[in-house]
């Protein structure tokens, strides 16, 4: 059908990664890790490393960044890290540009939001709700004890059953290849955004049905 004639969204839902995704925040990322790494006497790491430690939750990242220390001293690590994250998730942390207008394309086309992070459940729902205020979510889902991470796709698909949605009539949009896989694991459309924390040769690797450069590029995408 040709665009002109569409009449609805080309998918009923939209469900989004937070970090490298809707938002920049590799910076107040890295700060706190590295922060937390000077604090127990290990080395930092410049910023754009910290593009390859993301995406499957805060054990990983300090399991990553630490270099695998071992058990106690990572878990030491962690405590600090949230700690000092806590206070300064938000001094960097921007939406990129265009998603703010491209949420409201959406919506406003009745495509239904949702948000799926790795990043715990607490800090994913600050950073939604301090980033994109009136922004109608249908739901927000972070790490949450019991529940398994992304890739697996069990979050995905109890999203698409909150929002009322069927799984192939959603897209998942996200900057990882674990985004890619967990889209393809739910039977979700997976759409990869390069303006994140990997590439467009790496996202296709992982599945990435469709890719976007831009915010209009995801727009299209999508509608």
């Amino acid at each position: 059908m040709p665009d002109s004639a569409r009449t609805a969204p080309r998918f009923a839902a939209a469900l989004f990664d937070l970090d490298g995704t809707l938002v920049d925040s590799l910076e107040d990322i890295a700060g706190a890790m590295n922060w937390a790494l000077a604090q127990h006497g290990l080395p930092t790491h410049p910023h754009e490393a910290y593009r390859h430690f993301v995406g499957e939750g805060v054990r990983v990242l300090v399991s990553r960044a630490s270099n695998e220390a071992p058990g106690a001293l990572q878990a030491a690590l962690l405590e600090s890290y949230r700690a000092h994250y806590a206070e300064h998730l938000l001094d960097h942390t921007r939406p990129f540009p265009g998603v703010r207008a491209l949420l409201e394309r959406l919506v406003a086309a009745g495509t239904r939001l949702a948000v799926l992070s790795n990043k715990s459940d607490g800090y994913t729902r600050q950073l939604v709700e301090a980033l994109f205020p009136g922004v109608p979510f249908g739901a927000v889902y972070g790490e949450r004890p019991g529940v398994a991470r992304k890739p697996d796709p069990s979050a995905a698909l109890a999203l698409a059953a909150e929002l009322g949605v069927a799984p192939a009539a959603c897209a998942f949009v996200g900057d990882t290849p674990v985004d890619m896989k967990t889209a393809r694991a739910a039977g979700m459309h997976a759409v990869g955004v390069t303006w994140g924390f990997r590439g467009e040769a790496e996202l296709r690797a992982h599945g990435a049905q469709a890719l976007a450069q831009s915010a209009q590029e995801l727009a299209a995408a999508l509608l």
